[in-house]
C-alpha cells in the first residue's frame, strides 16, 4: 500500500507530480494530488519557493523537490473525474506547506458536515 493511499483512502486512481526540465517524477493517488496541486499553485502565484517532501510510491525512500516559481512542473492525473476538494484538508496542507519543513502529505481531515462546499477553482 503506498504511503497515498495509506493518508488518502478513497483514492484509486494514481495520477504523477512532475518536476523540472529532467521530469523527475513521482506517483500520487489522483485525490491527493488535486489537493497539492491547490496548495502548491497558490505557493507559487506568490512567488513563494519551499520544500516538497514526498514518500516514493514503491517504499523505497522518500523524495525532496526544492519548488521555486522559475521551475516548470507538470500534474498529470489519469482518471477523467475531478476529485471533489476538502477545503479542510487543503487549509492544513497550506499550513504545513509554510512552516520550516515545508510541504509533505498529512493525513485528510474528515469532511464536515453540511451543506456541500462550493467548488474550488483550479
Amino acid at each position: 500500500m503506498s504511503a497515498f493511499r495509506a493518508i488518502c483512502p478513497y483514492a484509486s486512481l494514481v495520477g504523477r507530480f512532475i518536476y523540472g526540465a529532467t521530469a523527475t517524477s513521482v506517483d500520487v493517488d489522483d485525490r491527493a494530488l488535486a489537493h497539492l496541486r491547490i496548495v502548491i499553485m497558490n505557493k507559487l502565484r506568490r512567488s513563494e519557493s519551499f520544500m516538497f517532501d514526498v514518500e516514493v510510491g514503491d517504499g523505497s525512500g522518500r523524495r525532496s523537490f526544492w519548488l521555486h516559481p522559475s521551475v516548470p512542473l507538470q500534474f498529470h492525473f489519469f482518471g477523467s473525474r475531478q476529485p471533489r476538494i476538502n477545503r479542510a484538508w487543503i487549509d492544513e496542507l497550506m499550513r504545513v506547506a509554510s512552516g520550516p519543513n515545508g510541504l509533505s502529505m498529512v493525513p485528510e481531515p474528515p469532511v464536515p458536515s453540511g451543506p456541500p462546499a462550493e467548488p474550488v477553482d483550479h
